[in-house]
């Protein structure tokens, strides 16, 4: 694997997983937001539902964005490995959705998580591709 792409894939790929996804059993709540922010944290409750399941290929179809699977698909194995391997190293993320802006197809979502034992802070952007809203990166 290249160097660009290995720098990408991390990056990319752990970030939105270790904000964006909580492991054993927890969801991710999204009943204190409405309208577009509640779309938003629902997609990111889908990411954590499919991560749990460690279902790369409803990962790299539903919940991350086109620009980011076509980026990942350049890695050895594409998208479902990439994820398959990134998945392999969550041992416990809790996660919390903090405030979400919108702002047209776009938004941002912050995520209080746990790695390694520490409570980390992080924010998650989104973009609105196809009506549904998916992960593009961290911000």
């Amino acid at each position: 694997m290249t160097a660009p792409v290995k720098h990408a894939l991390t990056f990319l790929c752990a970030p939105l997983l270790a904000v964006g996804v909580a492991a054993c059993g927890n969801t991710v709540s999204t009943t204190a937001f409405k309208g577009e922010s509640h779309a938003v944290a629902q997609a990111i409750s889908q990411l954590q539902s499919d991560a749990t399941a460690g279902d790369e290929q409803k990962i790299c179809a539903n919940d991350l964005s086109s620009a980011v699977v076509t980026r990942l698909g350049t890695a050895k194995g594409g998208c479902k490995e990439v994820l398959k391997s990134q998945l392999a190293e969550i041992d416990n993320f809790e996660a919390t959705v903090g405030a979400i802006q919108v702002n047209g197809s776009t938004a941002i979502a912050t995520v209080k998580s746990i790695y390694a034992g520490k409570n980390r802070i992080g924010k998650v952007t989104l973009v609105k591709e196809g009506g549904k809203w998916k992960l593009s990166g961290q911000s």
